[in-house]
């Protein structure tokens, strides 16, 4: 539900384009490993994987699940709540895992955050956590980088300047895009894994960029 969602929300708020680096959809039981800028790009993401046929288990945030409504529709689709910094933390991994053994694909956020510069600009993503390599070599399986670009053109900045976007952008209409790689087997050493990762999502955000005619010097 929360992909369908997306993907009638989405197109009201901003123009949405997608592209790959492969023909087909990613098999069953990857994973997917995104660049995480705005509090609008899950949904940005949910709507560019329906597109390509994928509706995906999402690794997010526990503070999600306190809001009622929310909840009930997280816990049904099982998407799988991550409590940073405490002992529950490695609950995600085992969730994720499971849920990959089952079929599902699995969208994970390398950097685990959101960055804390206000503007609305693209940067590269920011340093990754070790959660998506660990995931990965739990699982056995690929990764597929993703990079999105656009959402900050949404929602960024300020409590009040991300309210003020989100009423604006169904006038507005910013471009927004979303570009997959092509899967890619992580090497086994852990801090190897997060290290290609990171390349290959940074890789496929500047692809994204480009397709929203960025200016040629991004930086990071």
């Amino acid at each position: 539900m929360l992909s369908r969602i997306a993907a009638t929300a989405v197109p009201a708020l901003g123009r949405l384009t997608v592209s790959s680096d492969y023909r087909a959809a990613p098999g069953p039981g990857t994973v997917i490993v995104a660049n995480h800028t705005s509090l609008t790009d899950p949904g940005v993401v949910l709507a560019a994987l329906r597109r390509v046929g994928i509706e995906p288990v999402v690794l997010a945030t526990a503070g999600l699940w306190r809001i009622p409504v929310l909840r009930a529709l997280l816990t049904r689709e099982g998407h799988v709540p991550v409590h940073r910094r405490t002992s529950r933390a490695a609950e995600a991994l085992d969730a994720a895992a499971s849920a990959l053994a089952a079929g599902r694909h699995v969208l994970v956020y390398g950097e685990g955050r959101l960055p804390s510069r206000r503007d609305a600009a693209e940067a590269a993503p920011e340093a990754f956590r070790s959660g998506p390599a660990r995931l990965a070599a739990a699982a056995g399986t690929q990764i597929v980088p993703l990079g999105q670009a656009g959402a900050r053109r949404i929602t960024s900045g300020s409590g009040l300047k991300q309210i003020a976007g989100l009423v604006t952008a169904p006038v507005r209409r910013p471009r927004l895009h979303v570009h997959l790689g092509a899967p890619l087997r992580l090497p086994d050493d852990v801090p190897a894994a997060t290290a290609a990762a990171h390349r290959a999502v940074t890789a496929a955000w500047r692809t994204a960029a480009r397709r929203l005619g960025e200016p040629a010097g991004l930086h990071g």
